[in-house]
């Protein structure tokens, strides 16, 4: 313990750490199983806060952790065989609201005099959801209310017989960083893979029953999804402050000029 604790401290003291804010925005839709007519949703919102660790060799890549409250959700045609034309659809669309912890991998390297940072992203991510939206537009999934109107929207409930909170899934990207003294401003492009689901399968929640006579429109599904992962695709602008601004000793490293060795003929 006493040696782990030694070489952090030393990796410390030679590299850099950077917290930054985040925001941007993309697309969100999910992979449902059975398929469904969907289509993404665009002008998603993303914002946040991450942590970037720099050591040496940078080839290695840093480290990091990210805390994102972002909106997903997904987007689609309960009843499209009824329809002659796409154009005629009735979508149904799910807004969740989310906060998400991308524990992430970053190798990078630098170029113009360490002034540019070019980097891809892994990251695993955890994710709770913690508030949620509805807007159906298709009047045969409105039960009791159809016929008065032709779109019904509100607040979803998340119940816990029907619903996961909690989630984890895979994220890939990279981005680009530039550095201005201890300052960095940079654009990042992230994909979020889901692997868990946002609606528990049919075999712990079947059939809408209560949800048509309690909110009617909130949930089309007649029966459950098998999968219903939610992916997310997220264009942000980025703000970082460094620390440790002279963190690599070799940056600063001037190599020692060589004698020159004057070689003189005689005639």
């Amino acid at each position: 313990m006493l040696c782990l604790a030694v070489l952090l401290c030393g990796g410390v003291a030679k590299g850099q750490s950077v917290v930054a804010v985040t925001t941007g925005c993309g697309m969100a839709t999910s992979r449902l199983y059975p398929a469904q007519e969907t289509r993404p949703i665009w002008g998603t919102w993303q914002a946040g806060v991450s942590w970037r660790y720099y050591a040496l060799p940078r080839f290695v890549g840093g480290f990091g952790i990210d805390l994102d409250w972002m909106q997903r959700g997904f987007s689609y045609a309960p009843y499209a065989s009824i329809y002659e034309d796409k154009k005629d659809y009735k979508y149904y669309r799910r807004n969740v609201n989310t906060l998400m912890v991308p524990i992430v991998w970053q190798p990078h390297f630098y170029m113009f005099q360490n002034h540019l940072r070019i980097y891809l992203e892994a990251a695993v991510t955890f994710s709770y959801n913690f508030a949620s939206t509805f807007e159906n537009r298709e009047p045969y999934t409105f039960g009791a209310q159809a016929g008065q109107g032709d779109v019904i929207s509100g607040k979803y409930h998340m119940r816990s017989e029907r619903d996961n909170r909690f989630g984890y899934g895979l994220s890939g990207g990279g981005g680009v960083d530039i550095l201005v003294g201890q300052m960095e401003f940079g654009v990042r492009v992230r994909y979020d893979f889901g692997y868990s689901d946002i609606l528990k399968n049919r075999n712990k929640y079947y059939d809408n029953g209560l949800d048509q006579q309690t909110n009617p429109g909130e949930n089309p599904f007649w029966y459950s999804p098998l999968r219903s992962p939610l992916d997310n695709l997220t264009i942000s602008l980025r703000i970082g402050f460094r620390f440790n601004k002279a963190g690599f000793s070799e940056w600063f490293y001037k190599p020692p000029k060589r004698d020159k060795n004057v070689v003189k003929f005689a005639l």
